[in-house]
């Protein structure tokens, strides 16, 4: 176990910003924390990466206690922050160099490390010039580098791609994978399809707590069976609402009018069972037209809203 956080809790001024959090992460692992601002992120991974004290609970990084075993803790992360401390005075390769003696590589070794994570991040085109000089982009893939010249166990990355064009997005979510296969990487977003696309599991965070843990898949599935099928039919419109009125696997459905003679039917099931075949052999026996047939399974972006939803706006939802 790479991560086990038990019962962790961090106050300020009386006010909760971690409330009784418990977790695990397992090595090899990409996990999202996904919340909205104020959900409590940052300041659970701050006190992984040993830079603040929680008030109460445990946490430990490959089985070393982060309140007790501090500087070994620090020795197996990569901490990258959300606003990316860098020295814009500094070139790429001699703040690097820098980086990693202060993280207590040696001469030579520091010199391997550099040339490494310069090429594992892209920047060698970069490397000779100045940190203040590059685009955002650029800058996030120095912090990348920095988190990773003293080759950590684990990978800590908060708002990695906050502020990025599509382009820097898409090139930092690449290499946020293939350092998966690496290393164990826990990254804060409030970008859906970021965590989505990355992620192997979400952490899904609420005013301090954890409100759901689990693949994407498995809690898009959580959220309502197997989503809802889109069917394109051409065939008379009163026949096609007596047929699915009369199909008792149907819990919703509704129809609207597509190009031509085809009605685009939004079908419900009421439980699990796929219901395609039987909607395929039911088209066929009737000697309409299918133009579509296709199973939408609930986004990420719902569950997400659904969980964080209060409870006064539900009914709305």
């Amino acid at each position: 176990m790479m991560i086990d956080v038990s019962n962790l809790s961090k106050s300020y001024a009386g006010n909760n910003a971690v409330k009784d959090v418990s977790f695990q992460v397992e090595k090899g692992e990409i996990v999202g924390l996904l919340g909205p601002n104020g959900a409590g992120k940052s300041t659970t991974m701050r006190i992984l990466a040993c830079f603040i004290p929680a008030s109460s609970g445990t946490a430990s990084v490959a089985g070393l206690d982060v309140f007790t075993q501090a500087d070994e803790v620090r020795r197996r992360i990569g901490y990258m922050p959300e606003n990316n401390p860098l020295h814009p005075d500094m070139r790429v390769r001699e703040y690097l160099k820098f980086r990693a003696r202060l993280k207590g590589l040696g001469r030579s070794r520091s010199r391997e490390r550099v040339d490494a994570v310069i090429t594992q991040c892209g920047l060698e085109d970069e490397s000779k010039r100045i940190i203040g000089h590059l685009s955002k982009g650029y800058r996030q893939r120095v912090g990348l580098a920095d988190a990773l010249v003293h080759e950590p166990e684990l990978i800590i990355l908060d708002e990695p791609t906050i502020g990025l064009d599509p382009s820097q997005i898409r090139s930092v979510r690449q290499l946020i994978k293939e350092l998966g296969r690496r290393h164990t990487v826990l990254l804060s977003s409030h970008i859906l399809p970021e965590v989505e696309m990355t992620c192997n599991r979400v952490l899904i965070m609420c005013e301090g707590r954890i409100l759901a843990a689990d693949t994407p898949e498995n809690l898009q599935k959580a959220l309502g069976q197997n989503g809802h099928l889109i069917a394109e039919i051409a065939a008379p419109l009163e026949e096609l609402k007596t047929c699915w009125e009369q199909m008792p696997e149907l819990a919703h459905y509704t129809l609207s009018a597509a190009e031509g003679e085809y009605h685009r039917c939004a079908l419900t099931p009421s439980g699990s069972e796929d219901l395609r075949p039987k909607i395929f052999a039911l088209v066929l026996e009737r000697g309409w037209k299918l133009r579509e047939l296709s199973r939408v399974r609930h986004s990420l972006e719902e569950v997400y809203i659904r969980l964080t939803l209060p409870e006064s706006e539900e009914e709305t939802f």
